[in-house]
Formats: C-alpha cells, structure tokens, sequence
C-alpha cells in the first residue's frame, strides 16, 4: 500500500502537466543581446556581468603570476 502512495506521488510530480511557475523572459533577454549599443557581448548583462568578468579576471591573472613564481621556485633548487 505505502509503494502505491509513493508512486502515485512520484507520477504526479513528474506529470508533463505540471504548470509552468516562471514567467518567459526570452524575448526581453534576446532584445537586450541583440541591441548595437558597442558593449561586448559578456558586459551586456549588466554589473552583475562586469563584478564576474572582473572576478575572473583576477583570478587568472593571479593564477598565472602564481605559477610563474612557482616555476621560477622550481627552477633554482637550493644546495
């Protein structure tokens, strides 16, 4: 009986009736991307875009200074 419930649950949660819970945004989105305004495509998304892409940024930049002075440690072992 418990295996019937469970089931039963599992169709109705995973019914392709199930109602859409979010509002389509697409075509605001694609009106946003497409504008010729000369921003780059990865800044278009606002500040959220340009805190990332300068987060980024700076963490490979970092990275590769990071490595380089690694290398460099490598190279010259110690006597």
């Amino acid at each position: 009986m418990q295996a019937l419930r469970v089931s039963r649950a599992l169709i109705r949660s995973f019914s392709s009736t199930a109602r859409n819970r979010f509002q389509n945004r697409v075509p605001e989105k694609q009106k946003l991307f497409q504008e010729d305004n000369d921003i780059p495509l990865y800044l278009k998304g606002g500040i959220v875009d340009n805190i990332l892409y300068r987060v980024t940024m700076g963490l490979c930049l970092g990275g590769s200074a990071y490595s380089m002075y690694c290398l460099g440690w490598a190279s010259f072992p110690r006597n």
